[in-house]
């Protein structure tokens, strides 16, 4: 007898519908599995054969055959453990056919019959809204996270003799509801703040700057300045999340794994922070079966480089595409994906190999050559693709004893907030939502100079020797920094502090 059984698979970040087919047919006992499945799918016959075994159900001594389409997409992960024990409880008619119609399911069975959590069920169950099913059959760790699609019938099911029972009519499961401006209020907070940080004010300005306009920046500094709680803090001063942000940005981490069991939505702006031994593959993505790395993790949140010139350059370079595009497309010879990818980069970095140039209270004992070797390390058009550059200098002791509190993230907050609106009126339907994205086009439209602004940046391209890109990072930093000052108008005093925010290419660094 032949079973058809409704399950899903996932495709970089969206899910595509599975048939499970399995015939029961006469013949010596095996179990075979085809249509492209990985190792984890093929284990599957051994854990289905306990499942069933432990959990009372008898399992046919015939020849099975299991095909998981379409054969031309290759199938990966356990998450077809759960439809194929059904179909073969159908194809052996223990359920009739009718209980399965319109349903999917997905899990991973344990030999005593258990149900386990499984990767991607947000995305599954946005793909089981656009086929319209009656109900999904899900894990319960992954209840919350798929009920957030709420046009979706989400079923929890902990074991296989439940998941029968309810397909059998013998159990009734009310479907899992969530309150999403609930969910929203519980997770939406952060555990650090900006009134932790003392002094570094020059500092506090600049990531105010770099979160108004979506730029990214590079803080430069001795060891224990501060850089790292600076750029931990980051996240807590953009705008909050808005549903389809965090919807977006949660598929990605249900696809990785990184979630967490019973967690429905991440609410606050992702913050990642890879070891800088890290690979390009872990970086950008990568695989057999292409998975999302770390700058896709960092969507709509930030990706925070620390130790910056100890990447491996390889790993710095690839970043190029992300931090142009907003996206990464990995080439495999059977297919092309492509991952969202626009995050906020902030870099930390000493300024030599010991960590004390250019400061006044610790001698440097490294030598010029090792110096700009050092600092070489970090390609120019990487360079020129980080708007801002600004020097976090050691704290002074009147500074650190400072008793009287800092400003908070919810101030600034609100000031970002205020500039991302003004832009969001600027850019409407033009798909750019900060000033950071500005095409060349729209540069020439929004970011004119007046003569003394236009005389002044003059001057510093000749001075620095300033490249092109630069150019067009200073203009839209100017356009930021305007933007919070709510007028217009790129004024000199824009300019002057636009131009300030590009330290690494200033003589002492390059002499």
């Amino acid at each position: 007898m032949l079973a058809n059984i409704r399950s899903a698979a996932l495709l970089g970040i969206d899910a595509y519908p599975v048939e499970c087919e399995v015939d029961i047919a006469p013949g010596l006992p095996t179990f075979q599995t085809v249509g492209l499945p990985d190792a984890a799918v093929k284990e599957s016959k051994d854990r289905v054969k306990s499942a069933l075994t432990n959990s009372q159900f008898p399992f046919p001594v015939q020849r099975i055959t299991v095909n998981l389409a379409p054969a031309y997409t290759k199938k990966e992960g356990p998450s077809f453990d759960l439809p194929m024990a059904v179909g073969i409880l159908v194809a052996s008619g223990k359920l009739p056919a009718h209980c399965v119609e319109g349903c999917w399911m997905v899990g991973e069975l344990a030999l005593d019959g258990k149900v386990r959590p499984i990767r991607g069920s947000l995305p599954i169950s946005l793909a089981a809204r656009e086929a319209g099913v009656r109900a999904l059959l899900v894990p319960p760790e992954n209840a919350k996270e798929a009920a957030v699609v709420q046009e979706t019938p989400v079923f929890p099911v902990r074991t296989l003799r439940e998941a029968y029972e309810v397909l059998a009519g013998l159990k009734k499961l009310e479907p899992v509801k969530i309150d999403l401006e609930n969910e929203f209020l519980q997770h939406s907070s952060y555990r650090v703040d900006f009134s932790d940080i003392k002094g570094q004010e020059n500092a506090k300005r600049a990531m105010e700057v770099a979160a108004a306009g979506g730029h990214n920046i590079l803080l430069v500094g001795p060891p224990g300045s501060g850089k790292t709680m600076l750029a931990k803090r980051l996240p807590t001063i953009l705008p909050p999340l808005t549903l389809e942000e965090a919807i977006q940005t949660t598929k990605i981490h249900s696809i990785a794994g990184t979630l967490g069991r019973r967690r429905a939505l991440l609410a606050t702006r992702p913050f990642r922070s890879p070891h800088h031994t890290i690979s390009d593959a872990g970086l950008i993505g990568g695989g057999t079966i292409p998975r999302p790395g770390e700058v896709s993790l960092a969507h709509h949140g930030v990706l925070f480089l620390d130790e910056f010139p100890e990447f491996n350059k390889n790993v710095l370079e690839v970043l190029r595409q992300p931090l142009e595009d907003g996206q990464v497309t990995i080439s495999r010879v059977q297919s092309s994906l492509t991952f969202p990818a626009q995050f906020m980069l902030a870099a930390a970095m000493n300024p030599c190999p010991c960590g004390y140039y250019t400061d006044p209270s610790r001698e440097c004992v490294c030598s010029p050559r090792q110096i700009q070797k050092y600092l070489g390390r970090i390609s120019g058009p990487l360079l020129d693709r980080i708007d801002l550059h600004i020097e976090v200098p050691s704290l002074k002791w009147k500074e650190i004893s400072d008793t009287a509190p800092s400003e908070a993230s919810a101030p600034i907050r609100e000031r970002v907030c205020r500039a991302r609106e003004i832009q969001g009126i600027r850019f409407q339907g033009s798909g750019i939502h900060a000033n950071a994205q500005m095409t060349p086009a729209l540069m020439r439209e929004h970011c004119r100079l007046n003569d003394p602004s236009q005389s002044l940046l003059q001057s510093a391209m000749e001075k620095f020797g300033l490249s092109a890109r630069a150019y067009d990072r200073i203009l839209r930093v100017s356009r930021t920094l305007a933007d919070l000052d709510g007028v217009p108008d790129l004024e000199p005093r824009h300019v002057a502090e636009a131009i300030q925010y590009r330290n690494l290419d200033r003589s002492v660094w390059r002499s």
